[in-house]
C-alpha cells in the first residue's frame, strides 16, 4: 500500500482516502489509479514537445475563421474558433469580447434574485434612461426626457443621478423626469461633444459591462455578461465568488494568482476546441499552459514570449527576426552549446532525442584483452588459408571443367618433378 502512495499525487490519495468505504475499496481504487498514472507516463527522452505542438497545431488548422456564437436569447456576441485561439495562446490583454459567467450562491436561486444581481452587474448609461433630447443653442442648453418606469425599476431618483453626473463647466439640474444641462462657457461648437458626454455618463452598474443575460443551466441561475470586471463582481452580493469566472486570462491572474490563470488557458483553450468538434487530448494543453505560466506571469508564444527567451542563439535565429539574434549575440558574445534539437539540425549533427540523448560507454577486462592478442595472429592464418581454398570468381562455370582443371593442375608438378630428376647435369 505504501509503495503506491508514493507513486501518485498526495491530493488523489487524499481524495480516495475520504471518499473510499472501507479498505478494500481503497485498496482497489489505488491501484487504478497507479495502472492509469503508469499507463500515461512516457518513454525517457521521449520529445514531448514536438508531439505536443503537432498535436495542438494540427487541429487548429481545421478550425474555421466563424468569429461570433450566440449565447442565450439575447444574442451576447462571443469570439470563438480560430481567433480565439490565437488570443489566448498569443497571451493577448485586450480581447475582442470579455465575458464573464457569474454564479449565484444557494440562497440567490430565484428569478427575481437573479435578475436584481445582474441589474447591479450591468452599466447603466445616461443614454438607456433617455426617452429623447433637445439641444437649445440660444441658452447653450441640452435637455433630457427621462423614462419614470425605468428610473423606478433601477432605483433611481434625481438627486443620485444630479451627483453622479459629473461634467466640467458644465450645471446639472434635475426636476422630475426632465434633466438639463447648461454649458457655462460660450461656446457653441462643443456643444454636440457635450451632448455625447452627458449620455455617457455612468449611473449605475459595472463600467464596460453592457449586457447581463439570466439563463438556467444545470438546475441552477446563471449570469453571462458581454464585458468584464471580475474585481468588482465578486463584491457584488449574491454572487458565488468560488465559481464566478472571466474569460481573460489575465484578469484571472491578476485578481485569482498566477495558478488560477493556468487553470483558465487550460478551460478556455479545452472549450474553444470542443465547441469545434476537435478532440485533443487535455495533457498537450496542460503542458502548453504550464510553459506559459512557469515564469510566474502569463508569456504568449511567439517572439516577444517562449520562442524569443529560448537559450540558444541559433534556435531563437531559426524562428523569426534571424539578424537581429545573430548580431545581438556576437555583441554580446554569447556562445550555443548545442543541446536543444534545432541548433542540432541546423549542424547536421544527431539531436538529443531518443537513442540519440545518450553516448555509450563501456570498459574491456584485461583477460579478454590477453584472449584476444594470442588468437589474432591463429584467426590471420585460418583466415589466408581459407581464402586460398576458395575459388576465383567467373573462372569456372560448370562443377565438370571445375574438376578438370583441378586434376590437370593436380598432375602438372608431378610431371615437372619427374623430367628434372632424369635431366644429366651439365659439366
Amino acid at each position: 500500500m505504501e509503495r503506491l502512495i508514493e507513486l501518485l499525487p498526495y491530493k488523489v490519495v487524499d481524495e480516495i482516502e475520504r471518499t473510499s468505504k472501507d479498505e478494500d475499496e481503497k485498496r482497489r481504487r489505488l491501484h487504478d489509479a497507479v495502472e492509469r498514472f503508469k499507463k500515461y507516463k512516457y518513454n525517457s527522452e521521449e520529445s514531448i514537445g514536438v508531439v505536443a505542438a503537432q498535436s495542438l497545431s494540427e487541429p487548429a488548422t481545421q478550425m474555421t475563421m466563424r468569429t461570433y456564437h450566440f449565447a442565450g436569447t439575447a444574442g451576447i456576441q462571443v469570439t470563438l474558433g480560430l481567433p480565439r485561439i490565437i488570443e489566448i495562446f498569443d497571451a493577448r490583454k485586450e480581447i475582442k469580447t470579455p465575458t464573464m459567467t457569474i454564479y449565484l450562491l444557494p440562497d440567490e436561486q430565484s428569478v427575481e434574485k437573479a435578475k436584481k444581481v445582474a441589474e447591479n452587474v450591468k452599466e447603466v448609461k445616461l443614454r438607456d434612461l433617455t426617452l429623447y433630447d433637445v439641444i437649445d443653442l440660444t441658452n447653450l442648453e441640452i435637455t433630457c426626457k427621462l423614462d419614470k418606469a425605468l428610473l423606478k425599476e433601477l432605483e433611481l431618483d434625481a438627486e443620485e443621478i444630479k451627483r453622479k453626473v459629473k461634467l466640467k463647466r458644465v450645471k446639472i439640474d434635475v426636476k422630475g423626469d426632465v434633466l438639463k444641462a447648461t454649458s457655462t462657457t460660450l461656446d457653441v461648437k462643443n456643444l454636440h461633444k457635450l451632448k455625447y458626454r452627458l449620455l455617457e455618463s455612468h449611473l449605475k452598474g459595472i463600467k464596460g459591462v453592457t449586457q447581463a443575460i439570466v439563463n438556467k443551466e444545470r438546475g441552477e441561475w446563471v449570469i453571462s455578461t458581454l464585458g468584464s470586471n471580475l474585481t468588482k463582481t465578486l463584491k457584488i452580493k449574491g454572487v458565488d465568488p468560488y465559481r464566478t469566472t472571466s474569460n481573460s486570462i489575465f484578469e484571472v491572474m491578476a485578481v485569482l494568482g498566477i495558478e488560477a490563470g493556468r487553470n483558465a488557458i487550460i478551460q478556455q483553450a479545452k472549450y474553444t476546441l470542443d465547441e469545434q468538434g476537435l478532440d485533443v487530448d487535455i495533457r498537450y494543453i496542460m503542458l502548453l499552459a504550464d510553459l506559459m505560466t512557469v515564469s510566474g506571469s502569463i508569456k504568449p508564444i511567439g517572439r516577444y514570449g517562449i520562442a524569443g527567451e529560448k537559450v540558444s542563439v541559433l534556435a531563437r535565429a531559426a524562428f523569426e527576426e534571424t539578424k537581429k539574434h545573430l548580431i545581438s549575440a556576437s555583441i554580446k558574445k554569447e556562445s550555443d552549446d548545442l543541446s536543444g534539437i534545432v541548433e542540432n539540425i541546423m549542424m547536421n549533427q544527431v539531436i538529443p532525442v531518443g537513442t540519440g540523448a545518450y553516448d555509450l560507454r563501456g570498459e574491456i577486462p584485461a583477460s579478454a584483452v590477453k584472449e584476444d592478442v594470442e588468437e589474432k595472429p591463429v584467426r590471420k592464418h585460418a583466415e589466408k588459408e581459407e581464402k586460398k581454398a576458395k575459388p576465383r570468381a567467373g573462372k569456372d562455370k560448370a562443377p565438370k571443367a571445375r574438376k578438370h582443371v583441378i586434376k590437370k593442375a593436380a598432375k602438372a608438378p608431378a610431371k615437372k618433378a619427374s623430367k628434372a630428376k632424369h635431366k644429366p647435369k651439365k659439366r
